[in-house]
């Protein structure tokens, strides 16, 4: 069975940039450390970062690298990780705007590639494929995720959010395609992927934290996801904010809404 994703949506993020970088989870620094640990990092060697959106791994992670190359296809997500380093002072990120299909060995090898949220966007086969002769012996793939997902969330005040979301763009979850594409579960798992390629040794490693989250951080949030991109509401864009907040007053009243989330980073080893 092809596990692949279709062709890259270029509308699948289209205006989520700004909202993906101040609204988005960072990921924690402890799991850095154990990453850190685990590959035995002492600042040298190289980084790939594929899909790097706002630089959400690139940015943190650079320390522990020689060089970062941080590949997104979306110009705009790229724009804001540039922002993003110079205001942390991260200088040596090489920024490429590009499918993680099209890599090529003129990018070099690497000790490390990582993968935060956009693994499962990309043709993971294909892109398992280019990536193995690129990591030097001993180096690993490391794809991370976190639970953050409202759609299947315990939490009333996330169920509240996306009832909201439901009623302004109807039951179904979108993406892509502009806002007409509808939302498929990968049919193969990234395990199943990685167990038939040549990163076949696995581990996981998890992380917990908390995160605390405003209306208007939310809004924000959801505003950064493939489901609920600011365009998809049009007109309908301020009745829908009203209706988020009114709904997520009525479960929390203060206004202010925790969660625990944990961050798991998947490696696989070459």
């Amino acid at each position: 069975m092809v596990a692949n994703r279709p062709t890259y949506d270029p509308t699948l993020f289209q205006g989520a940039a700004w909202y993906y970088a101040r609204y988005r989870s960072k990921y924690p620094q402890d799991l850095f450390d154990l990453l850190a640990q685990r590959f035995q990092l002492n600042g040298s060697g190289r980084l790939l970062d594929l899909g790097c959106g706002a630089g959400l791994i690139a940015i943190p992670f650079a320390s522990r690298f020689e060089e970062v190359v941080a590949v997104d296809p979306d110009a705009d997500m790229l724009a804001e990780a540039r922002v993003e380093a110079e205001a942390a002072k991260v200088n040596h990120i090489r920024w490429i705007h590009a499918r993680a299909e099209s890599i090529t060995a003129d990018w070099g090898n690497f000790r490390l590639v990582t993968m935060g949220r956009s693994f499962h966007w990309m043709q993971r086969e294909l892109v398992l494929e280019k990536l193995h002769p690129l990591l030097e012996e001993g180096g690993g793939i490391v794809i991370v995720k976190t639970n953050e997902d409202p759609w299947n969330s315990s939490y009333p005040w996330k169920q509240a959010a996306i009832a909201s979301v439901k009623r302004w763009l109807g039951e179904e979850r979108r993406t892509g395609q502009g806002g007409q594409g509808l939302w498929k579960p990968l049919a193969v798992t990234h395990e199943e992927v990685l167990a038939k390629s040549g990163f076949s040794k696995q581990e996981n490693l998890t992380v917990t934290f908390e995160r605390t989250w405003t209306i208007d951080s939310y809004l924000g949030y959801l505003y950064s996801t493939a489901f609920a991109l600011p365009s998809f509401f049009g007109e309908n864009r301020a009745p829908f904010e009203a209706d988020l907040r009114n709904s997520l007053l009525s479960v929390e009243p203060s206004g202010t809404f925790s969660e625990q989330l944990s961050a798991t980073a998947l490696i696989a080893w070459k």
